[in-house]
């Protein structure tokens, strides 16, 4: 009989004869993201200046609701009127109490939050406040969208400057996240959602947004639509941490003496329930 130790060895044997019938597999070769160069922090300082606090118009964006109407789809068009009742009643629907990320194209079609945009080597960052999910990054490095993107709330964008202009394409949207043009007006995109933007400097301190949607779910056709920003420099207005549902909470401390948040009753639209009737 074989020893242990002898037995040990002749497996040992066996798997290195195994492992030399298969070729040799080629190492594989990353895609790595080269590291920025001199040239490249140069050709920054040569870009528009984004610089600043972006301040959403939305006067502009409740014009528009008139102005330069949603393509809804008929049955679209009549949970819009639905939801335009319910808002007049006092129920605004709830598209985004639910602490999800408003995503794309909403953020840019409703967002009342201030936004900063940063420019880095291959990137632009787009960075918001609110529901603490306001970052977008639009790759500027000439790659393309993946043959099958993660879907995300966001998407993915990848974007180049035609002159002072970034045009910028988003695929790869969850079909959960809403097309609104209100904070009580939209439905979800339902899926194959597509956004083309050019983003420029309109006058010193205005950048504008041209939209084009093309939702082949909701939308009878691509609608085309302009939001403005207004920049301001003053250094009191920075971008603050948001958190969407905070205001439903109230500090409270324990039993154990740790500072806590409690719930805050409230109706389903976000309306907190009146008091009591006094007797």
């Amino acid at each position: 009989m074989l020893t242990k130790r002898l037995q040990q060895a002749m497996l040992a044997l066996l798997a290195l004869a195994a492992i030399s019938a298969y070729p040799a597999q080629p190492a594989q070769k990353k895609d790595l993201i080269p590291s920025p160069t001199e040239k490249d922090w140069l050709a920054i300082s040569k870009l528009p200046d984004w610089s600043g606090i972006w301040v959403p118009m939305t006067k502009d964006q409740d014009a528009q609701i008139k102005s330069n109407p949603t393509p809804w789809t008929p049955k679209v068009a009549k949970l819009i009127a639905w939801q335009e009742e319910e808002a007049r009643a006092s129920r605004p629907p709830p598209l985004f109490v639910d602490c999800l990320p408003e995503g794309m194209p909403s953020w840019m079609l409703i967002t009342h939050n201030s936004m900063e945009v940063l420019f880095t080597p291959g990137r632009v960052t787009m960075l918001g406040e609110s529901d603490g999910n306001r970052l977008r990054r639009i790759y500027t490095d000439g790659r393309p969208h993946p043959k099958d993107p993660e879907e995300t709330f966001h998407g993915h964008s990848i974007g180049h400057w035609e002159g002072d202009t970034l045009v910028v394409d988003t695929v790869g949207v969850l079909p959960q996240a809403w097309i609104a043009v209100a904070e009580h007006l939209g439905v979800p995109n339902n899926g194959e959602l597509h956004v083309v933007e050019r983003i420029r400097l309109a006058g010193p301190n205005l950048m504008q947004d041209e939209l084009t949607i093309t939702a082949p779910k909701v939308l009878t056709k691509p609608w085309k639509t302009t939001r403005s920003y207004i920049r301001t420099r003053d250094k009191s207005h920075e971008i603050i941490e948001g958190q969407c549902i905070q205001g439903n909470f109230a500090p409270k401390t324990d039993e154990n003496g740790n500072s806590v948040y409690v719930p805050i009753p409230h109706e389903p639209w976000g309306n907190y329930p009146a008091p009591p009737k006094q007797r």
